[in-house]
């Protein structure tokens, strides 16, 4: 029996950390080589696992050859060039190094006294991308990163439901969203505990977004009832189409009536990096809070998702939450005694364990700057253009909403089989991954365009496979 657990020493560390970097890069140059879906049967993965967990310690080398053998079968390859599936979920060199220290610092940002860098780098980094993004000024010194857009979503809810009277009034709240919102605002209204029938769904436009005017009624109507309306859960760029919810008619609405109003910008929000695209920000200083996911399609991986509240006093209503155990030396936190302003962010979100995610965006920013990653946007951008306007120069197909971003939806006019035949064939291909949606009871066929490693040929290439499958 081992009298010491065998920790790495920092030598035995760095030839390990050698293998493993040499696995990634070699990873990353054969990304395009690999089939884009996992195929492999439910099981297949744990069949190949031992029953029993090793009595003692492995070598790092086998470990690194089961990746191999047992992991990366059953991996469907999110980087891959050809993956053009749901949204993308990007990463990059930078991005994987600066996760790469955060966890081995094991940071811990709680709170301000926990770790000043954390913290701190976390508020500098959120300030950044306001500028580079153009965003209000009121969100400045107001942003927090999350995991993801969801726990961002939820923590939006808990603030609006503290704002409009808490848990004594709850039975009263009525929250509004679309149909096309992402499932993320249903879902943290049931968590935050508002009934399903307390969901007004808003009808859209034939584009798919938010009609103001039926919000308006729909509001009333539930006034006139008694009731308080207390959510509103907007989109820029809906899971589905991209589309765009008019958020300056909507906010107008929202304010009205006190209700709050939320915009889900998880995938779209990296796009207005490009000044061209700030549009996309319309209406936004007259919101409550406002989300976007850097690990969408900014270059930083997963998990990173940037919430903003246009005042932090509702959100530390709803999170704060004093305990002893945590106030042991921190008596200097959350105050103003020098010209620098501290904050414990364990009062901004649900969870009090907090990852040094800051780190990797800080990399991402300082490896790419603000140009590349708007390179990387446009890029995108055009492809997308390009394929729409393929797909319209094709009597076999139609757009089926506009092509706004990267993202292009259309279907065959033969009717749902012969969409759902294309995919078919080109996800079992090997050499991409599309998925789909379902608008107006059609089976319309989504190309997600996002993956750092894709250029265009590799959208001529998916083009022709869906036009050999038509």
């Amino acid at each position: 029996m081992a009298d010491r657990p065998n920790h790495m020493d920092p030598e035995e560390f760095r030839q390990a950390g050698y293998q493993a970097v040499d696995w990634v890069a070699d990873y990353m140059a054969r990304l395009g080589d690999l089939p884009v879906m996992a195929d492999v049967e439910p099981g297949h993965i744990r069949g190949k696992l031992p029953a029993e967990p090793p009595t003692r310690g492995e070598d790092f080398a086998d470990v690194l050859a089961d990746l191999d053998r047992v992991i990366l079968p059953g991996l469907t390859h999110w980087q891959a060039p050809g993956m053009y599936g749901y949204f993308p979920a990007n990463t990059s060199g930078p991005a994987a190094l600066g996760e790469l220290i955060s966890a081995s610092l094991g940071a811990h940002g709680a709170m301000w006294t926990t770790g000043p860098s954390v913290t701190e780098l976390e508020q500098h980094m959120l300030d950044w991308l306001v500028t580079a993004l153009g965003l209000p000024e009121a969100f400045r010194g107001n942003g927090v990163i999350t995991d993801g857009a969801s726990s961002s979503t939820l923590c939006a809810i808990l603030a609006a439901r503290a704002k409009a009277g808490g848990n004594e009034k709850l039975d009263q709240m009525v929250a509004y969203t679309s149909d096309q919102a992402h499932y993320s605002i249903a879902k943290g209204l049931r968590v935050a505990g508002i009934a399903d029938s307390r969901i007004r769904p808003i009808a859209t436009t034939p584009d798919y977004a938010m009609r103001a005017d039926h919000l308006a009624y729909e509001i009333v109507k539930d006034r006139n009832d008694g009731l308080i309306p207390f959510f509103v859960g907007t989109t820029v760029g809906t899971t589905s189409t991209t589309a765009i919810d008019p958020i300056p008619e909507l906010a107008w609405v929202a304010s009205n009536f006190d209700a709050w109003i939320h915009v889900d910008a998880a995938f779209a929000g990296t796009a207005a990096l490009c000044p061209e695209m700030r549009f996309l920000n319309a209406g936004l200083e007259d919101v409550d809070s406002y989300l976007f996911n850097p690990h969408k399609w900014m270059l930083t991986n997963l998990d990173c998702s940037v919430f903003y509240v246009a005042d932090r006093a509702d959100l530390l209503n709803a999170m704060a939450v004093e305990a002893e155990y945590l106030s042991e030396g921190t008596a200097a936190t959350s105050t103003t005694d020098s010209e620098h302003e501290t904050v414990d962010y364990r009062d901004w979100t649900v969870a009090l364990g907090r990852r040094f995610r800051a780190l990797k965006l800080w990399f991402v920013i300082r490896h790419y700057g603000t140009e590349g990653l708007r390179a990387h946007v446009r890029r995108h951008i055009a492809w997308a253009s390009d394929l729409a306007n393929w797909v319209e120069a094709d009597d076999r197909f139609e757009l089926v909403a506009p092509q706004v971003l990267s993202l292009v939806c259309f279907r065959h006019t033969d009717g749902d089989e012969a969409g759902r035949r294309i995919m078919d064939t080109v996800n079992r291909s090997g050499r991409a991954f599309m998925s789909h949606t379902t608008l107006d009871g059609r089976f319309i066929l989504r190309v997600a365009i996002g993956s750092p490693q894709t250029e265009r040929h590799h959208i001529e290439e998916l083009w022709n496979l869906i036009q050999s499958a038509a």
